[in-house]
């Protein structure tokens, strides 16, 4: 079979970013410059030319960055910068460069001294042909100006006229006009479109806080309601929040509800589990009663506004049996051998309560379009932030199709995957167009555990579409090293988290209030879990380190350093039991640095190596650095070791701002 085009001779390889073979999109954050990397080369030894074609799925008209060479052999780089959010396509495309190629030879025989007219009437076509195609009329103008020039010496009898030929050739001013007059006859094109998601600026720097509205009474005896959980905001708002996340506020079914601590059987003043979805009071387009109405919602997100908070929601894609799904649409379901529908399970537990959906239904077409009018319904009640639960545990095309679908609409939207699972798992999730992935950060537990998974969160394809969000806590997990109740290791992870980690979440209030007791020795799940009660909060407890929450959010604030989970270089220190890592723009304008102590009962000691030359500081000049945590007077260092010492009684962590 005959090639399209077997006059394209120019190669292009190896395009970066390209994920998957281009099957599925990088993402990037608006305002943000997109570089492009390929490598570019063609037989023989003509010079060559490349662009990078973009555009938005909503554009006619392909836009055009200019590659140069990168400095490694063959590979050309060029960046743009998105105007819009939403989805943008890129390719590459490259030709000969016939001006330069003809430019490059008579050149080198002018300054060898040989008879060039020939060679100088060749370049009348080549100029005449980029005149015609010039767009600019200073263009035009140069352009012609040179081609008067190099007729005038081809014509001559003589090699009187060449100096001048050779003179306006070799101008800088015409090789501009040409670059933008280029003759693509016989361009070469990636053969495939690729794929680049711009989100808005709360995709990559993000701070979430989780609270279950019906706890938000002041008593454990009154279901809370949206108008109670209003007062919630403004304490969210002063600790430095910008997400408000809720549990799934629709009614809950009573087959099966789950009692206190997850007991099989409910007591009757039993709340059960807002994740056991639906009831006569309706399914995942509804609210549930004894929170308010969805008048009482819209009133909740408008106040979220004001205080400069967005509301995320909590899509869980399963029934309780309840559901007004389960009767009307039973074929959405999974039958048992009895005929019985297949409640969740994971061996040997059991969730009586909830009915997954079955994507290999016969009617899986009608199942993603319901699906999806779940997703449109909220966002239509003024939500574009989502929690999706368990996404894992559904078919991978129907995310594909569906976040595409909504984000075409909706560029704005922002989607959290709750999977926690094997990696290629939640990688591929990130993939299909989940925003952010909740991470394994909650079970790293020493310093170099904490290294080896920042440097394959960063410095892998993973930084191209798998953005981390480090959560400490969460409704279900309460992590081993917080069962302790110990204050320097609530302190010390959501420092972690908050410094690490451009978007990361708790779930309050029990995390700022230290509670810490599981069920049972060796299980993960808090006693007395909200999930399954209403509890009431003393936020004004003095032994909340709500005060240390607000004063590091307020540093993310201050330190773009720290408003992107990329730049981070973890520091050598001899103490196992430190970690001290520094996170950096890349313009190098804000350096952050940061020692933590994984010892939360004595003090620890160590020597870093801080490595001045690999920040971009003179190492014949002293480093200022600012304590962001203490306020202390600025202090200058010497040399490029620091000797840092962190005692469970006054600090397990240290932040400075390093400049010169």
């Amino acid at each position: 079979m005959l090639h399209s085009n077997g006059a394209a001779r120019a190669v292009i390889d190896n395009i970066k970013p390209e994920l998957s073979g281009g099957l599925y999109p990088v993402k990037r954050i608006k305002g943000d410059i997109f570089h492009v990397e390929a490598t570019v080369f063609c037989d023989g030894h003509d010079a060559l030319a490349c662009s990078v074609l973009y555009k938005h799925e909503r554009d006619k008209d392909w836009s055009e960055a200019r590659m140069s060479p990168s400095g490694k052999k063959d590979v050309w780089a060029a960046g743009f910068k998105p105007k819009k959010t939403g989805l943008y396509h890129y390719t590459v495309q490259s030709w000969i460069d016939r001006f330069e190629t003809w430019k490059h030879d008579i050149m080198k025989k002018h300054e060898a001294g040989q008879d060039i007219r020939v060679e100088i009437k060749t370049g009348t076509g080549i100029l005449e042909k980029a005149r015609s195609c010039a767009a600019e009329a200073a263009d035009k103008a140069e352009i012609s100006r040179a081609l008067k020039l190099v007729k005038a010496a081809s014509a001559a009898k003589d090699t009187s006229k060449t100096a001048a030929a050779v003179h306006a050739v070799a101008s800088e001013a015409l090789s501009a006009a040409m670059l933008r007059s280029p003759d693509k006859a016989h361009a070469s094109t990636y053969p495939r479109q690729l794929g680049l998601i711009v989100d808005r600026k709360q995709a990559a720097f993000s701070a979430w806080y989780e609270f279950f509205p019906r706890s938000t009474s002041g008593s454990t005896k009154r279901h809370g309601t949206f108008k109670d959980s209003e007062k919630m905001l403004k304490y969210i708002s002063s600790l430095g929040f910008d997400v408000v996340y809720l549990p799934p506020i629709h009614p809950v079914g009573a087959t099966h509800r789950k009692g206190r601590n997850n007991s099989l059987a409910a007591g009757a003043r039993d709340p059960g589990s807002p994740w056991g979805i639906g009831s006569p009071d309706g399914g995942h387009k509804a609210v549930h009663p004894e929170l308010g109405t969805i008048k009482d919602f819209k009133r909740f997100v408008k106040k979220a506004r004001s205080l400069k908070l967005e509301v995320a929601l909590d899509i869980a894609l399963q029934c309780s049996p309840d559901h007004p799904y389960v009767k009307e649409h039973p074929e959405w379901f999974k039958k048992r051998a009895d005929g019985s529908i297949q409640y969740a399970e994971n061996p040997p537990k059991k969730y009586q309560d909830i009915y997954p959906f079955n994507f290999e239904s016969r009617d899986w077409r009608g199942l993603w379009k319901e699906l999806r009018s779940i997703f449109k319904f909220w966002i239509g009640h003024g939500v574009k932030i989502f929690r999706v639960d368990n996404p894992h545990t559904k078919s991978f095309a129907f995310w594909r199709w569906l976040l595409d679908d909504l984000r075409h609409d909706h560029p704005d939207l922002i989607f959290l995957a709750e999977a926690f699972t094997r990696p290629a798992i939640m990688y591929n999730l990130a993939k299909t167009g989940y925003t952010q992935s909740y991470t394994y950060f909650t079970w790293r537990y020493s310093p170099k555990e904490f290294k080896d998974y920042l440097e394959e969160l960063t410095r892998s394809e993973l930084a191209e579409h798998f953005r981390p969000n480090f959560w400490p806590n969460t409704p279900d997990i309460l992590p081993p090293y917080l069962q302790k109740g110990e204050r320097a290791a609530f302190v010390t992870r959501f420092a972690l988290a908050a410094a690490l980690s451009s978007n990361y979440g708790i779930y309050g209030p029990p995390f700022e209030l230290l509670e810490h007791v599981p069920i049972h020795q060796g299980s993960e799940e808090y006693l007395n879990s909200e999930k399954y009660e209403i509890r009431s909060w003393n936020l004004a407890s003095r032994k909340s380190i709500a005060p240390f929450i607000a004063q590091m959010n307020k540093i993310r604030r201050a330190n773009p350093a720290l408003q992107r989970t990329g730049g981070i270089v973890f520091h050598n220190c001899l103490n196992e039991k430190l970690l001290c890592f520094t996170k950096q723009t890349p313009d190098r304008k804000n350096t952050v640095l940061v020692v933590a102590s994984f010892d939360f009962s004595s003090a620890q000691s160590g020597t870093v190596e801080l490595q001045k030359g690999a920040l971009g500081f003179d190492d014949a000049k002293p480093v200022k650095a600012n304590d962001l945590l203490s306020g202390g007077p600025t202090a200058l260092w010497e040399g490029d070791t620091r000797q840092f010492k962190l005692d469970c009684r006054v600090n397990t962590v240290l932040i400075y701002k390093l400049s010169q």
